[in-house]
């Protein structure tokens, strides 16, 4: 028999009354588990006129501010948050059968977070940060390539690559945070935590 905790849930929901430390205990436990990539998340964002779209980004740090990704700030996502701040993300371990979903509003990174990112990127990360125009239309691959070999030229010093003013980090600032563990026939455990106006976070059981 499995063990539970205060609420009658598994015990790796813990007993927390903050969630970004319970991220933090299921992150690092799908860091060791996950075959690849345990920071994908499915990142969902909306136009002005309510129209989503969704796709897979990297988390590249998280804190009690928030969850940060990094962009091309003209890329599709980047124009749909300069119009709708609002956005959701969604983490799925398969390996662990556990989910989490935040919603909150993002705001771009201050320049030197971006900076001291960016400088951490390989050589042809960082090229291609300035030779994509990200979500554009490509007459064909090799008009990409060329502007790949022209920013190779452009910044041969591999330890002087300038970060582009067009890419940049987003932190999303949580609402809300959703913890899901898979159940026997689909009988789900949920647990989520809602940020009220005082900056407190308000625990609720959630029906399967």
């Amino acid at each position: 028999m499995n063990q539970k905790n205060s609420l009658g849930l598994d015990k790796c929901f813990l007993d927390l009354a903050d969630p970004i430390e319970l991220f933090k205990n299921w992150f690092d436990e799908a860091k060791n588990k996950e075959i690849n990539d345990p920071n994908a998340l499915a990142l969902g964002t909306a136009n002005k006129a309510g129209i989503p779209s969704v796709r897979m980004v990297l988390l590249k740090g998280f804190d009690k501010n928030g969850f940060v990704f990094y962009t091309n700030l003209n890329s599709q996502k980047g124009n749909e948050l300069k119009e709708n701040p609002y956005a959701t993300m969604c983490f799925h371990w398969k390996s662990l059968l556990r989910q989490i979903r935040i919603v909150g509003t993002l705001k771009q990174v201050d320049d030197k977070v971006a900076d001291d990112y960016y400088n951490t990127r390989a050589y042809e990360s960082r090229i291609g940060a300035w030779a994509s125009n990200q979500s554009s239309t490509l007459e064909n691959r090799e008009e990409l390539l060329k502007n790949i070999d022209n920013f190779k030229q452009r910044y041969s010093d591999k330890d002087n690559v300038p970060r582009p003013s067009h890419w940049s980090g987003w932190n999303l600032k949580p609402q809300s945070i959703e913890f899901w563990l898979d159940g026997e026939n689909r009988i789900h455990e949920r647990l989520k935590y809602t940020l009220d106006k005082k900056d407190i976070w308000n625990k609720s059981l959630l029906s399967p």
